[in-house]
């Protein structure tokens, strides 16, 4: 049984002022409630323009993007109440501690004083920051950063959540947590898109993928129809035959 859809793309094309080029090239992509759905693909692809749009920081060129719930369409209003966003970039404020960044992210998502200070606690002691909850965040190392952004996108347990590079620099303890974490969010409900070259990693956690370049879909599927039907044994490989050897900048 197919799950409904939560996001469609339809023909999104996106190109910057003075660009003589599409960064987004008629793409289209459904992603369906509970995917951990993995856009991929080498720098320059388009992946963050794309998730920039879905997100709502700006508008395509050309074609739509709608927003499911309960299969209908959502209006814009409720799309920003539903969405959670983990971006690559430290988001939040490094002189505060991680309990009162979580507060503050929480009263702007319109949590109650209480409620917000509830859920930081929890959110912090399921990625191991209970002992750190008073200290300045300054003082934290990178991967204890990365769970602090991840509890900021996720206080007000969004039904839809974007991850760009979740696990970059981190250490293998951070990065367990983080994925563990993620998982369980999945069982639990929530539609995650997820950002990464950390392939091995897409490989573990994605039920669906979709590999861009140049702006454009070039592969969607499961990862088991997508090593089948293009007879590779891994994501890498499969990424590399796709996409080719040259670099990217």
């Amino acid at each position: 049984m197919i799950n409904p859809p939560v996001i469609r793309v339809e023909n999104l094309s996106l190109q910057y002022r003075d660009a003589a080029e599409l960064s987004l090239d008629h793409l289209s992509i459904t992603v369906c409630k509970n995917d951990i759905y993995g856009l991929l693909g080498p720098n320059g692809a388009g992946k963050t323009s794309l998730i920039s749009i879905l997100c709502g920081v700006f508008g395509p060129t050309s074609g739509k993007v709608t927003y499911y719930e309960d299969s209908r369409p959502m209006p814009p209003a409720r799309v920003r109440q539903v969405i959670g966003f983990v971006p690559q970039e430290y988001a939040f404020y490094q002189e505060l501690t991680p309990l009162q960044n979580l507060e503050y992210f929480g009263a702007m998502y319109g949590l109650s004083i209480k409620e917000a200070r509830s859920r930081a606690l929890e959110t912090l002691a399921i990625l191991g920051l209970q002992k750190a909850a008073d200290s300045p965040v300054m003082r934290f190392s990178g991967g204890m950063k990365r769970r602090v952004n991840l509890a900021i996108g996720i206080i007000h347990r969004p039904s839809v959540l974007f991850l760009d590079e979740p696990t970059v620099g981190v250490d293998v303890q951070s990065k367990h947590a983080i994925i563990r974490h993620l998982k369980q969010l999945s069982r639990q409900g929530t539609t995650i898109v997820y950002t990464s070259h950390h392939l091995a990693e897409a490989e573990e956690i994605c039920n669906r993928i979709a590999l861009i370049d140049h702006g454009k879909v070039i592969a969607e599927d499961t990862l088991e129809h997508l090593l089948a039907t293009h007879r590779q044994p891994d994501l890498a490989a499969l990424f590399i035959g796709l996409t080719g050897e040259e670099f990217r900048d």
